[in-house]
């Protein structure tokens, strides 16, 4: 088994994305019935990733996608500007009246015993349209680039999305580049599309040419149909061990994987939840301490980890270090409203070392 080695030397990106923008209306605490306003966030699962490593990070990122030439296509091009991700995009005219479309998030944040509720309207949706030949990955490649990350969301919105993604990575792995993909599994979009069975097909094929995989126990298991240990309502969800039954079985399918992560979360209530991480590497692993969250909004915190955790690694920071970039990070973007960060790195190093949430003077 091979280790995960990382470029070095100078490289114009150090992590690319490709995925669909979307933007999500958020009503906060209201239902959408009874909604009178509604704030807009720009995200994207593959694109949180690239914000949050530019935005609190640091690093060099870019960002492959769909643009559409109208209103909130101009809205989605300033955020992307503001986080400070380089972006690479395959643009689409409206038609004023039906689309192509910035697909467009539904989520309300619930509160206390109230669930959040996620819909979608992703009609006529650019990112759908995306297809293998859509971008120049030669001359983005030939200026180096350490990381190159997509994942199920984007996978899962038409035949022709998987292929890019497949043409994506065979020019990343030609480059040297470090190969992720999260999982991020959503029964919702693979329902529309073929469900658990195409969703498997794809996923399966994909993450043949990984090297670093993001997904919790449910994603292992509709995502590649890995069996998993039977749920014990008894046992807490951050008990690591069944996480860590499954990766024998997921590399046994998929010897090329370097690296497994992800975060652990027991639901006490939507605002209360104990969060800590675990990261499986070259066959070792690795677990974070465990924290208390008070929820401002959850959406994102998974996106928080991957950003921290890669950051931790394309520095050059141990293991156990990286995953606890990762764990502070993601737990500290559960605190804004929003899908990407508004800490600072200081912040997030201060968490991960053990600091509290006393008034800073």
């Amino acid at each position: 088994m091979t280790a995960l080695k990382i470029r070095d030397d100078d490289c114009e990106l150090d992590f690319l994305s490709l995925g669909a923008l979307v933007h999500r209306l958020d009503p906060g605490v209201i239902p959408f019935r009874k909604a009178r306003s509604l704030e807009v966030h720009v995200s994207g699962g593959e694109y949180n990733v690239a914000a949050n490593l530019a935005d609190c990070f640091g690093k060099k990122t870019g960002i492959a996608t769909a643009m559409v030439e109208y209103p909130i296509g101009e809205l989605v091009q300033t955020r992307v500007r503001e986080t400070g991700v380089t972006a690479f995009y395959k643009w689409f005219d409206h038609d004023g009246v039906r689309g192509p479309n910035i697909a467009t998030v539904y989520s309300d944040r619930g509160h206390g015993v109230r669930a959040p509720v996620v819909f979608y309207n992703r009609a006529e949706e650019a990112g759908a349209k995306l297809q293998a030949g859509d971008f120049d990955w030669k001359g983005i490649f030939a200026r180096g680039v350490r990381w190159f990350h997509s994942g199920g969301i984007f996978a899962s919105l038409s035949a022709t999305t998987s292929e890019l993604i497949l043409e994506g990575m065979a020019a990343a792995r030609k480059a040297k580049a470090i190969v992720s993909f999260d999982l991020n599994y959503r029964a919702k979009l693979w329902a529309s599309v073929g469900g658990d069975a195409k969703g498997q097909q794809v996923i399966r094929h994909i993450v043949d040419h990984v090297d670093a995989l993001f997904g919790n126990e449910e994603d292992l298991q509709k995502g590649l149909g890995i069996t998993g240990p039977k749920v014990d309502a008894t046992k807490s969800k951050l008990d690591p061990r069944a996480f860590f039954k499954l990766i024998d079985k997921v590399v046994a399918q998929h010897p090329n994987i370097r690296l497994v992560a992800t975060t652990l979360r027991e639901v006490h209530s939507t605002n209360r939840h104990d969060w800590a991480a675990v990261l499986w590497l070259d066959g070792k692993r690795y677990v974070s301490p465990t924290c208390s969250l008070d929820v401002h909004d959850r959406i994102g915190g998974g996106d928080g980890f991957a950003a921290g955790l890669i950051y931790g690694l394309l520095a050059g920071r141990p293991p156990e270090d990286a995953l606890r970039l990762g764990w502070a990070h993601g737990a500290l973007l559960t605190t804004y409203p929003g899908d990407v960060t508004m800490a600072k790195l200081h912040e997030v190093e201060a968490f991960a070392k053990g600091g509290t949430a006393r008034v800073q003077r």
